[in-house]
């Protein structure tokens, strides 16, 4: 009977999450007030990173309304320069001022930032800004160095490994382990994380993908319709942790030749923070993103490089920061009970708190997140990330309680020397 009350709780809550916490924005604008010296003009923000959209948006007779342009509607590989050129030319006909990031106008392509239709004409010599009841996101897509460019998302991924890196060296010294099996765990570690990942997220995301452009799902490029660099823009953290287990489990009997659970539970702290770091990335990236929010809300974010994917670019939650808090506080958690406890010697329990804890933030959060693409898995209101998370939030309570079976002692813990 308690199984049953506790389904129908879950919907409810299922179905309260995603009706409460959420906003509509009926024509898809956001409001603004723009500052031109004393003068205050109320504005509709619009923003987006369809070609479409943005063409059709330049024929809708709207005054008071200020585009915020991002890369891609500047875009000039492939047919899309002059099908931009030309949807920015009808913008021009319909009145908008172009104007740079400092709200000055200019006249060169590059930069282009703010489109400005409003009654009075913008001088360079105006002092404007934009006063918002949300924050604006709206970062730049790397550090530029020279003609390479560091994206931050790439530079999170790097941090992530490093610091692990470094976390895994430490925690060898305090467990007297020989600094040779360190290697070999980080290549096992960064095969599994990435495959594991990428794979993920295409079984249970983006199928599709294996017969319209399958060098892509192994190759951070696109071949179709063009052939263009991409990185890998889709990776999954279930499939991720599959492929860890897999590959922890080959390293352990017969690299290090450990029980298994004594490497989860130190790569447990390890990944831990190495989330918070993809998180971070994803919030660079503009993905991953919240379902809309009041846009007096302290959590409210507009994010003008979205994908048009999640709809339409009004102020959201900043789910990627939610999740990324949450694992920082776990690996705090994880290395303190590592460092001030005797749970590193019952091997499995740390790995097992581990389980439930981050994917009870994963489940929880993913009430507030847009869906990420096609939802092939659904059930009582719970998307494809809930429902992929519960069976490892069970395992992570099996683990802890059969950890009692694997303790062991200091002296046991620092073999292999």
């Amino acid at each position: 009977m308690s199984n049953v009350f506790f389904r129908l709780y879950l919907l409810v809550f299922a179905f309260l999450a995603q009706n409460l916490f959420s906003q509509n924005y009926a024509d898809g604008l956001s409001d603004a007030t723009l500052k031109i010296n004393n003068e205050k003009i109320a504005v509709k923000v619009f923003s987006t990173t369809d070609a479409e959209t943005f063409k059709d948006f330049s024929n809708k007779k709207s005054d008071n309304t200020l585009v915020i342009v991002n890369s891609a509607n500047l875009e000039s590989k492939g047919g899309w320069g002059a099908f931009y050129d030309s949807s920015l030319n009808m913008f021009k006909m319909s009145g908008y001022q172009f104007l740079d990031k400092d709200f000055k106008p200019t006249q060169n392509k590059e930069d282009y930032k703010y489109l400005a239709k409003v009654p009075k004409t913008i001088q360079s010599t105006d002092q404007v800004a934009l006063d918002t009841e949300y924050k604006i996101w709206d970062p730049s897509t790397g550090i530029h160095l020279g003609p390479i460019t560091l994206h931050y998302y790439s530079l999170m991924f790097i941090f992530a490994f490093g610091f692990g890196y470094l976390l895994m060296t430490r925690m060898f010294t305090i467990d007297h382990i020989n600094q040779k099996y360190l290697e070999p765990l980080f290549t096992w570690t960064l095969i599994g994380t990435i495959l594991g990942a990428r794979l993920g997220h295409v079984i249970f995301y983006q199928p599709e993908l294996f017969k319209q452009d399958f060098w892509s799902v192994f190759l951070p490029i696109q071949t179709k319709p063009e052939f263009k660099f991409t990185g890998f823009s889709g990776l999954a953290s279930h499939g991720a942790t599959l492929a860890l287990i897999l590959t922890t489990l080959y390293y352990s009997y017969k690299i290090i030749k450990k029980n298994p659970f004594w490497v989860y539970d130190r790569l447990g702290i390890v990944v831990a923070l190495g989330g918070a770091f993809v998180r971070m990335g994803n919030f660079f990236n503009s993905e991953i993103i919240g379902k809309p929010v009041a846009a007096n809300s302290p959590f409210a974010f507009l994010f003008p490089q979205m994908s048009d994917e999640y709809g339409v670019t009004v102020p959201r939650y900043p789910t990627q920061l939610f999740e990324a808090v949450g694992y920082v506080l776990l690996f705090i958690l994880l290395w303190v009970l590592y460092r001030k406890t005797d749970k590193k010697y019952q091997q499995g329990w740390l790995f097992g708190l581990f389980f439930i804890i981050l994917w009870a933030i994963r489940f929880f959060v993913e009430f507030l997140k847009e869906p990420q693409g096609d939802e092939f898995i659904q059930f009582g209101g719970l998307n494809t990330g809930q429902i992929l998370s519960i069976p490892f939030m069970i395992a992570g309570v099996i683990i802890m309680i059969y950890s009692k079976k694997f303790k062991i002692t200091e002296a046991e813990n620092a073999k292999p020397e």
